[in-house]
């Protein structure tokens, strides 16, 4: 960010002071565009979609600030790329580079603090556990702590598996409408890969419907015979679902002690979000 140091307002240093009171006027003029972004972002996240900009005086308002006085903090952050404004009505909102480099941190921050949940997760419940995310109609895992004594052959790191039945696909369309859920699968088979595979997109949307109302999945042999697994999404800082943290192992020895593991899922994957969301 540039700063006027020339301009109206700017503290004139004598010799004595000159270090300390320059840091606190930068200080104090990072502090408030910092504000400035917090506040614009806060609107996105609120419900408001990236790109949508919001005008100078509606964000003096919520802020408190003098309108004039921001104006002229928005066209020096303008000039830096923090900020971008609307040609036509002057609105200003966080600039596209800035979204970019938090997905980039987010996916960064899913790879080595989303292992450290696993990590949790595995030694809590004695279990294998996943983290994944969606790719097109698909989840592929990204991050995997496996328990020793594992029969697991191989990693399931990078492989996808479709999404209508593997273990945390429900749990990364739950925030979807259906409409977008159906966009998803609109090109989709429903090939049967265990005893209680969806059949179709409709039978999809009613385990999804019930997954909604619990907060966190259940996928009880829909993605192989024997397999028992409960996932919970993960938001980032826009509120939307980027991840799932999973606890996979067999039917009979996970499903009697299913409220244990969905307290311990969603207690590891509430711990992600807040690191992703810088809190």
């Amino acid at each position: 960010m540039r700063i006027n140091e020339h301009g109206p307002g700017t503290p004139s240093y004598g010799r004595a002071g000159t270090t300390e009171g320059h840091e606190r006027y930068v200080d104090s003029s990072v502090a408030k565009g910092l504000d400035v972004l917090s506040e614009l972002a806060r609107g996105t996240a609120g419900g408001r979609r990236h790109g949508l900009a919001v005008s100078v005086s509606e964000l003096a308002r919520r802020m408190g600030r003098d309108r004039s006085q921001l104006s002229r903090a928005l066209t020096a952050m303008s000039a830096e790329d923090f900020v971008e404004r609307d040609e036509a009505s002057g609105a200003v909102a966080p600039h596209w580079r800035l979204y970019t480099t938090a997905r980039e941190l987010t996916a960064h921050r899913l790879r080595t603090d989303g292992l450290t949940a696993l990590e949790g997760m595995a030694a809590e419940t004695g279990e294998s556990c996943y983290l994944g995310v969606l790719v097109g109609d698909t989840t592929v895992t990204v991050a995997e702590r496996v328990p020793p004594g594992s029969r697991q052959l191989g990693s399931w790191i990078g492989r996808p598996y479709p999404a209508y039945c593997s273990d945390c696909g429900q749990a990364l369309l739950m925030d979807a409408d259906d409409d977008e859920v159906a966009a998803v699968f609109s090109r989709t088979d429903f090939v049967r890969h265990g005893p209680n595979t969806p059949t179709g997109l409709d039978d999809f949307l009613r385990r999804l419907s019930l997954t909604r109302e619990r907060g966190y999945s259940i996928v009880d042999e829909e993605a192989e015979p024997g397999l028992y697994s409960v996932a919970v999404p993960v938001r980032d800082f826009t509120e939307e679902v980027v991840a799932a943290v999973q606890v996979v192992g067999p039917r009979r020895r996970l499903e009697p002690g299913t409220r244990e593991i969905v307290a311990t899922a969603l207690r590891w994957g509430h711990h992600l979000e807040t690191v992703l969301r810088g809190a």
